[in-house]
C-alpha cells in the first residue's frame, strides 16, 4: 500500500471550512507520491473522503478543554503507533494540541496549521491569555506551522508563539476546477420570492459574533430605505439568527431578507448576488472571499486580521471598518452607483482567484513542504 510513497497522518477535530480545505488538499496531492490517512472527530462523514483517504478513523474529540482531551491524545496516540506515517498533519487549535502532544517521542515530522489562531477570536482577556499560552507550549512539539495568511505569521511573532522559521505561509484556495464543472443557475430568484430586477446584497457564513450579521442586517435597513427594491440573503444559520430576523422585522424589511439555513450548495446563492459582503470581526483567511471572485461578484469586506492580504481596497474589492453599518452602507452604494467599479472590482477578483488563490497552487505548495521535510 505505502510502495515508497510519504504517509500523512491527517487530525481534525473542527468540521466546516477545515473540512473543505483538507477535502481540497487532499484532491489535488499527487497520490503516486502520497498517501493520506484522517483522524477525525464524528463532525466529519466518511462519505466526503471515499476516494481521498486509505483510511478513515473517527474519535471522540471536542471542542471544550476536559478530562475527554486526554482519551483523545491516547486514541491518537495509538493511531500514530498503528499507522507509522512519516508526517502528523495537525489541522486547527484543538486538533493541534492533541495531536502535538500525542506526537511527542515519535519518529516523523509533525505540521500543525492552526487554520486561524484562537488568540485572536474576539474573546475574554482570560481566554486570549489562556490560548497564547497553550499555543507556546505546544509549539517546540511540532516541526512546521503552517499560516493561511501573512497576518497569521505576524500574529505569531507578535504573541511569541515560536521562531520565525518556524512558520511558512501558504495562503488558502478556492476550487476554481470544481466550481466550473458545475451546473449554475440551479437556484433561481425567483426560488426566494426575489424579483428579477431586485438589487440583491448577500453574505455567506455563520450567523454568529464572528460573522457580524447584526452589521448586515443594519447595513440592510439603510440599503432598503435607498433602494426600495433590494433584497438580501444570509447563506447559513447560527445563534444570531433570531435577533436578525427580528431586526428585519422591526425595521420593515422582514419580507427582503431571505436566510437560506446551512446547505450544500452556497456558490448556487453566491450566483444570485449582486454585492458579495463579508464583514467579520475576526478572521484568519476568508475562504468565501476568493469564492466570491471565482462567482464574478464584487466584494465588500471588513478591514480585519487577513482579509487585507487579500482585498486591495478599490482594486479587487471595497474595504471597510469592522462594526460600520454606515461605512457598509456607502460601500454598497458605490458598487450600486458606478458600474465602471464593479466592473474593475470583479475583473481584477476574477483575475487574482486564478493566479493567487487557487487550490491546485495550495497542494502543490504543501507537496514541496512535504518533500522537504523528508530531505
Amino acid at each position: 500500500m505505502r510502495k515508497n510513497k510519504i504517509r500523512i497522518l491527517h487530525v481534525a477535530q473542527a468540521a466546516g471550512g477545515v473540512d473543505c480545505y483538507i477535502r481540497m488538499l487532499l484532491k489535488y496531492l499527487d497520490k503516486e507520491k502520497f498517501e493520506n490517512i484522517l483522524v477525525c472527530s464524528h463532525d466529519f462523514d466518511g462519505e466526503d473522503y471515499k476516494d481521498l483517504v486509505e483510511s478513515f478513523e473517527q474519535i471522540e474529540m471536542t471542542r471544550a478543554i476536559g478530562s475527554n482531551d486526554l482519551r483523545a491524545i491516547g486514541k491518537v496516540r495509538k493511531l500514530i503507533k498503528k499507522y507509522t506515517p512519516d508526517i502528523v498533519y495537525a489541522h486547527s487549535s484543538k486538533a493541534g494540541a492533541i495531536a502535538r502532544v500525542a506526537d511527542i517521542g515519535m519518529r516523523n515530522c509533525c505540521i500543525y496549521n492552526p487554520h486561524g489562531w484562537a488568540f485572536n477570536m474576539r474573546c475574554s482577556t482570560r481566554k486570549k491569555t489562556m490560548y497564547t499560552a497553550i499555543e507556546k507550549i505546544a509549539a517546540p512539539f511540532c516541526d512546521k506551522i503552517i499560516c493561511i495568511s501573512d497576518a497569521e505569521k505576524q500574529s505569531a511573532l507578535e504573541k511569541k508563539i515560536c521562531k520565525v522559521d518556524k512558520l511558512q505561509v501558504i495562503f488558502n484556495g478556492a476550487d476554481i476546477e470544481a466550481y466550473e464543472k458545475e451546473v449554475h443557475g440551479s437556484v433561481k430568484r425567483k426560488d426566494l420570492n426575489i424579483p428579477e430586477n431586485a438589487f440583491v446584497v448577500g453574505m455567506v457564513g455563520r450567523m454568529s459574533l464572528q460573522k457580524a450579521p447584526d452589521v448586515f442586517v443594519k447595513m440592510a435597513r439603510l440599503v432598503k430605505d435607498r433602494i426600495p427594491n433590494a433584497h438580501f440573503i444570509i447563506v447559513g444559520n447560527g445563534e444570531q439568527e433570531y435577533e436578525v430576523r427580528k431586526y428585519a422585522e422591526e425595521n420593515g424589511f422582514n419580507d427582503s431578507l431571505h436566510i437560506t439555513g446551512w446547505v450544500d450548495n452556497p456558490m448556487s446563492y453566491v450566483e444570485l448576488f449582486d454585492v458579495a459582503c463579508l464583514l467579520s470581526r475576526w478572521e484568519g483567511f476568508g475562504l468565501v472571499l476568493p469564492e466570491y471572485m471565482m462567482a464574478g461578484k464584487p466584494i465588500v469586506a471588513s478591514r480585519v486580521d487577513a482579509i487585507p492580504n487579500i482585498i486591495r481596497d478599490g482594486e479587487n474589492g471595497l474595504l471597510v471598518s469592522v462594526d460600520d453599518p454606515v461605512g457598509t452602507y456607502k460601500a454598497v452604494m458605490q458598487i450600486y452607483q458606478k458600474d465602471e467599479l464593479k466592473d474593475k472590482l470583479v475583473a481584477q477578483g476574477i483575475e487574482d482567484v486564478h493566479n493567487r488563490f487557487n487550490a491546485r497552487r495550495v497542494s502543490a505548495e504543501h507537496s514541496e513542504l512535504f518533500n522537504k521535510e523528508m530531505d
